[in-house]
């Protein structure tokens, strides 16, 4: 073989693999986020994932998710926004946030938007309605904040001689801080309890507040909503139980972590319903199309093991009520 012909095959040979992969199409790029931390948040990422596989997406096949999870720094949301709007990721999705929510719907009006919030989103102005979205931002509605007055109901039957309870939001998430606490001092009036206010937003500040609940003689301790409250269970369940304070959250991850009791949605059917809204629409469905569900999945959660270690007795009707117990 001639030394010309020789060089012009192995540089055909060298040069097919890389057209080839030049020729591969680009994969979707999805940006989710969370204000929580990874750790705490793996059954609620492979639910998302299931949804994505549901709808015929898989991550290193045909589909890249960003995983981005600010740890409770709401601040860091615009610079985070900027640069998925700027490199014009797929899909946006924000499972479990109502201020990740807002802040992508107040940043972009063309990328699809799939979000996952505690209140009426229709009263959030992220759509125009329910059935029809009408615009660049579908997803579920959770109900967090709507069966707050629930779940104090709930914790008033459980701990029938506590009139004093505390209430702890995080004032950086402060679209369902001021939702719970408007609905928690109009359910507490009702029932004839007093409701006191706390703040946190950093892990100092939790172990301050829990200063102050012994302080101003809490009885009980009601836990707001909240990614970064979530991503601390450890800590919760830990100063809850040095401080032996009945305390109850949204989630049942909080319960299993050794708080008394919770009442919530489910949150890990929440994020496989993003997922499989995500699926769809990279498969080309638009969010103005698909209709905002609402959560349908309801779990009351009881801790037998820190019940007993406060000394509770649980009524029966109550216990027979419940839809999860941990021994």
């Amino acid at each position: 073989m001639k030394r010309r012909n020789f060089i012009a095959l192995v540089g055909g040979a060298a040069a097919w693999p890389l057209a080839a992969r030049a020729q591969q199409p680009v994969m979707p790029v999805v940006g989710f986020i969370n204000l929580g931390v990874a750790d705490a948040s793996a059954n609620r990422v492979a639910a998302f994932r299931k949804g994505l596989s549901e709808a015929g997406y898989a991550e290193g096949q045909n589909v890249i998710v960003e995983y981005h999870w600010l740890e409770g720094h709401y601040e860091r949301l615009p610079a985070l926004m900027t640069d998925l709007i700027q490199r014009r990721v797929a899909v946006i999705a924000t499972p479990g946030s109502t201020e990740a929510s807002l802040a992508a719907k107040n940043a972009t009006t063309t990328i699809p938007i799939v979000f996952g919030v505690a209140e009426d989103p229709v009263a959030l102005g992220i759509v125009v309605s329910l059935a029809r979205p009408g615009g660049n931002a579908t997803g579920i509605n959770s109900f967090s904040v709507e069966i707050d007055a629930k779940r104090l109901g709930l914790m008033h039957e459980l701990l029938p001689n506590a009139t004093r309870f505390a209430v702890l939001v995080n004032p950086a998430n402060a679209t369902p801080a001021e939702s719970t606490s408007k609905a928690l001092k109009e359910a507490a009036r009702a029932l004839g309890l007093d409701a006191l206010f706390f703040n946190a937003s950093t892990p100092a500040e939790i172990d301050a507040a829990f200063v102050a609940f012994g302080r101003e003689r809490a009885d009980a301790l009601f836990l707001g909503g909240d990614a970064f409250f979530f991503s601390r269970a450890v800590q919760f369940a830990t100063l809850a139980v040095r401080d032996r304070i009945p305390a109850s959250y949204a989630t049942r991850e909080m319960v299993e972590a050794g708080l008394l009791m919770s009442y919530g949605t489910s949150f890990p059917d929440m994020f496989r319903q993003v997922g499989i809204y995500t699926g769809s629409i990279l498969k080309g469905a638009k969010p103005a199309d698909l209709p905002v569900l609402q959560s349908t999945k309801f779990e009351f959660v009881l801790n037998l093991q820190t019940a007993r270690s406060l000394n509770l007795d649980i009524p029966p009707m109550l216990l027979a009520r419940a839809d999860g117990v941990i021994e």
